[in-house]
């Protein structure tokens, strides 16, 4: 029996590891800033499968210029949207270079892309699920970092929509840190005029609040620094400085509350929500995601180590055992 258990699971891995790239084409989609997206196209992969009255199926937003074939993972047996339990959902988020994005874009390449926000995200996601999916009602949303702020959205743009809301290490208003932040990497590719080569110094500064100083101090010897950062610039080089920028500028205008004070917001929260933070996240600070849980009296996972945002890999075990329970 313990073998057959273990075939039923390797294949459910394998299965995860090649779910088919999809597409939904949604046509020219006006914006909230009043631009148009012309033929926008939503990429998403799913894994397991809608039960009879669809009440189990979970949405997974991508995190900052994450794939879904990167966050496949999510739905293994062993982590938290169980795809023997859950129809998953994964879905690529507008501007990570599967989803239009200025990369891949006949008509609005590059720098005539319009401006995108985490709002425009969710609405996309929601017209899938909903036009293309067929599915009336969510049971779950749960991201993390960007797929955070996207968990946050959706609470108050759909609070009827889902059951359970779990953003992870995100935030729904960038603090001032944040913003200062994301704002520095933009302007080193703007002000670099969009050049690739620009991208080293990003994506350097990216992996400095990636972790804790701590961390790379234990990790990374100093003599080993050339190494570490050739490594970098070389990762550095694959990416699309005009991608990047996009989804820059939507987390930093990201603000689920709009000019609103938090306790007329968390009053509209129809879901249940749990969220997980990294106290020592120099990535996205988590005292705006704490704040609006106390709000919402919500559960409040911890993760306390020295990995920073990295947190979600460092304990795992730690955050997918509070999710899991959650959800199930």
């Amino acid at each position: 029996m313990k073998k057959i258990f273990s075939i039923v699971l390797l294949l459910c891995l394998v299965k995860s590891a090649f779910a088919q790239q999809k597409f939904y084409q949604i046509g020219d989609y006006p914006l909230e800033n009043g631009q148009v997206l012309k033929d926008c196209k939503i990429g998403y992969r799913t894994f397991g499968k809608l039960n009879g009255d669809k009440s189990n199926a979970v949405l997974v937003p991508t995190w900052f210029t994450g794939t879904s074939q990167q966050k496949s993972f999510v739905a293994n047996p062993s982590d938290i949207a169980d795809s023997t339990k859950y129809f998953v959902i994964v879905v690529d988020a507008l501007g990570n270079g599967v989803s239009s994005s200025p990369s891949n874009s006949i008509s609005q390449k590059d720098k005539l892309f319009p401006t995108i926000s985490i709002r425009d995200m969710v609405n996309t996601e929601y017209k899938l699920v909903k036009e293309s999916l067929k599915i009336n009602h969510l049971y779950a949303v749960t991201g993390i970092s960007m797929g955070g702020m996207q968990s946050f959205q959706w609470m108050v743009s759909y609070p009827d929509f889902v059951d359970k809301i779990v953003p992870i290490i995100g935030s729904p208003k960038q603090s001032s840190y944040d913003k200062l932040y994301w704002n520095l990497q933009l302007n080193i590719i703007e002000r670099g005029q969009y050049a690739n080569e620009t991208m080293k110094t990003v994506y350097a500064l990216h992996q400095l609040n990636l972790w804790t100083p701590s961390f790379r101090e234990e990790n990374t010897q100093s003599d080993d620094y050339a190494n570490y950062i050739k490594k970098i610039e070389e990762d550095a080089l694959k990416l699309n400085p005009y991608d990047w920028a996009i989804q820059l500028k939507a987390m930093i205008n990201h603000d689920i509350f709009q000019g609103k004070k938090p306790e007329e917001i968390a009053t509209k929260v129809k879901a249940k929500v749990m969220i997980v933070v990294a106290t020592q996240d120099h990535m996205v600070n988590p005292q705006a995601a704490i704040r609006f849980g106390k709000l919402l009296k919500a559960p409040i996972v911890e993760l306390t180590g020295n990995c920073g945002h990295m947190a979600t890999s460092c304990e795992g075990d730690k955050m997918r055992a509070h999710i899991k329970g959650f959800l199930d």
